[in-house]
């Protein structure tokens, strides 16, 4: 259980929630694990198969508390809230600025700026751990592209201006990629991102985790009462949720692109784990997609220090802190929004 921005997180996948003089207790099984008052709360999310009991969802709908049911691996599944704490003002909001480029880019150069930003940190940590096994120049030279890029995305104007920066980082990053993959030189080379298909083990891999993080960030959007298909930067179309890959695209490098350089250099994939295709594509087979979905829960679990709150969270979570540093932006709370910048 964590409590953060007043949103209390249930992580544990067999709690059970229920009321009590105005408390929220969490239940393991006939054991009660711990209590906090309604009044201190703003919204509650859960993970648990298990639910909550009908008083508290009672109790939470009258006192303005938003109650999220999300399945253990981070789907959403349904939001409580009372017709007073309706989302509409947000919703809003949030599509009269879709509807307006400038005020659309000044949320997007964020993103992009937290993007080449942990793009940078990302690289960084290979020459620092790994300096002897790859080519330092090549991948410093990068390294320093980006970091003279940053300043001109903090500063777009537009959007066609911060989507060519934001190309021309990608671009920068995965030119030097492949000096990222220490072992399994031979099954797992990479000669540029390849989505449409992808053509080689790498850029199948990475294209997996991409939909998932990116499932993961509509979940958080929707559990705070945002509409994940209106973005930002990605424009609208049928079916694609564009707020999720607007959020997605600060979290790519440390949650994703890290996942998948780990598992290579970390021998937990083998190029038995995908299949080919007559039309030249590349996909992870049943064995293989397993072992991504294992390593990804496995990696959500584990403990950082989230850069703009300076407290201990899982890596499960920072989409959903982020979500809500989103909305709190929109409802005027704060006057940026703060992008994941990971060390």
């Amino acid at each position: 259980m964590r409590k953060l921005l007043n949103t209390l997180y249930i992580t544990s996948e067999d709690k059970y929630l229920s009321l009590e003089n105005n408390n929220v207790v969490i239940w393991d099984n006939d054991t009660r694990v711990q209590q906090y008052p309604l009044g201190m709360l703003e919204g509650i999310v859960t993970f648990s198969y298990k639910g909550a009991s009908p008083a508290l969802m009672g109790a939470c709908a009258k006192q303005r508390i938003q109650l999220s049911f999300m399945t253990p691996h981070g789907k959403f599944l349904a939001r409580i809230s009372s017709l007073e704490h309706s989302n509409v003002l947000l919703r809003r909001t949030q599509y009269r600025i879709a509807d307006d480029p400038q005020r659309s880019c000044r949320i997007a150069r964020n993103f992009i700026f937290g993007k080449t930003y942990n793009m940078r940190w990302v690289l960084g940590r290979t020459v620092r751990d790994h300096a002897m096994r790859i080519d330092t120049v090549k991948l410093n030279a990068v390294i320093d592209r980006l970091v003279e890029k940053m300043p001109l995305i903090a500063q777009a104007e537009s959007m066609e201006q911060l989507r060519g920066l934001e190309g021309n980082a990608a671009r920068d990053y995965f030119s030097v990629f492949d000096e990222m993959v220490l072992n399994q030189k031979v099954d797992f080379t990479f000669d540029g991102r390849h989505k449409r298909p992808p053509t080689d083990n790498v850029n199948a891999m990475l294209s997996f985790v991409y939909v998932i993080l990116a499932n993961d960030c509509a979940s958080a959007l929707e559990s705070v009462g945002l509409d994940a298909q209106v973005g930002f930067m990605h424009t609208d179309r049928s079916g694609r949720e564009s707020l999720s890959l607007d959020l997605v695209e600060e979290l790519r490098a440390p949650v994703a692109d890290r996942l998948v350089i780990t598992m290579i250099n970390n021998r937990m994939i083998h190029d038995k784990d995908f299949d080919r295709h007559t039309d030249g594509s590349v996909m992870l087979n049943d064995t293989g997609r397993k072992a991504v979905l294992k390593a990804y829960q496995t990696h959500k679990k584990e403990i950082i220090t989230h850069p703009y709150l300076e407290e201990k969270i899982e890596w499960g979570l920072v989409p959903y802190v982020q979500a809500q540093l989103l909305s709190r932006l929109l409802r005027n709370d704060i006057d940026e929004y703060p992008p994941f910048l990971w060390k």
